[in-house]
């Protein structure tokens, strides 16, 4: 039997595994897997670098949520900067596995906990815990916002909590609360993303 040496083509074939890397705080630099998923696009570094210069002094001690986690990006990044908790939420058991291994490679199961579920069931069904900080990066033209917004208003933020919303340029956000305040807003390519405070 030929042996599957470095270069032999069996190696070659295999396909490059994406990574994804921490930008700051305790896990600094460190790179982790991302599973091979359709459609999971991690949010990019510099989306990513400037929705955590906007939000970095909430961060420490805050119980937050990732709603359609991904590649883990978003919630990773507020753990290595001294989030308190993280609940990761996706659909896709193949990502639900990834994140629970790439937790346990930083020592960080005590941290958070990971939901292989519908966004939308687990805020309909779980008990309400009010989080400081609520990640939303949805598939895009799904529709996902309208119904995860008034789900979010059953008991899931906590007073002043801050709600980031990752979306495609030309789409239209669903009708808000009166009580959430856009503070911040910026363009990057073929998505927007704002930053809006709960003055409950």
């Amino acid at each position: 039997m030929k042996k599957n040496t470095p270069n032999s083509p069996l190696n070659k074939s295999k396909a490059k595994v994406s990574k994804l890397r921490i930008i700051a705080g305790e896990w600094r630099s460190r790179q982790l897997p991302i599973p091979n998923v359709e459609g999971l696009r991690p949010t990019p570094d510099k989306v990513r670098e400037t929705l955590f210069n906007w939000i970095n002094a909430h961060i420490p001690g805050a119980i937050c949520g990732d709603l359609f986690c991904g590649s883990g990006a978003l919630g990773l990044e507020a753990l290595s900067r001294g989030a308190k908790h993280l609940t990761f939420v996706d659909n896709s058991r193949v990502v639900s596995q990834q994140m629970n291994a790439n937790l346990a490679t930083l020592n960080a199961t005590d941290k958070a906990n990971v939901i292989a579920q519908n966004a939308a069931v687990f805020l309909d069904t779980a008990t309400p815990q009010a989080l400081d900080i609520v990640f939303l990066d949805p598939p895009f033209r799904k529709g996902w916002l309208g119904q995860i917004i008034p789900l979010l208003e059953k008991g899931w933020l906590a007073q002043r909590a801050l709600v980031y919303i990752e979306m495609e340029k030309e789409a239209e956000l669903p009708a808000l609360p009166s009580h959430w305040s856009l503070i911040k807003e910026k363009n990057a390519g073929q998505l927007v993303y704002r930053l809006f405070e709960i003055n409950q």
